[in-house]
């Protein structure tokens, strides 16, 4: 089981499923909203229970993803691809020790300029 909230507290989430390694992602939209890459494991949404949803909000980065955040204190949760039965997780909302590792690197190639990928995990450089 992993768990986790965001900043205030206003919103704490668990999930009773396993987890997926960290994949870190790259790309414009992830670093922007993180304000660096974006660090993320995924469970199944079956799995994932909220509390506190009235403070969160969803923003439709794209016609395929959301992003969930909270309403209160900001903070980024959530990256949910529309459709399917997973829901992305951010791993500095996780409450410790999860056990987790980051294993693999994509968008690689839209990386910001101002750093470089630690040498270890996979890396993708496309989309």
């Amino acid at each position: 089981m992993i768990a986790g909230s965001c900043l205030c507290g206003a919103i704490r989430f668990r999930a009773e499923a396993a987890a997926r390694p960290v994949w870190a992602c790259h790309c414009s939209q992830c670093r922007k909203t993180s304000g660096h890459y974006w660090a993320a494991t995924m469970v199944p949404r079956s799995a994932l229970v909220i509390e506190g949803e009235a403070a969160l909000r969803w923003y439709a980065s794209s016609e395929k993803a959301r992003r969930g955040f909270c309403g209160t204190c900001g903070a980024s949760l959530f990256w949910d691809l529309l459709g399917e039965d997973h829901v992305s997780i951010a791993a500095g909302a996780l409450d410790g020790p999860t056990g987790l590792t980051l294993v693999k690197h994509i968008h690689c190639a839209t990386k910001g300029d101002y750093y470089e990928i630690e040498p270890g995990p996979d890396r993708a450089e496309g989309d």
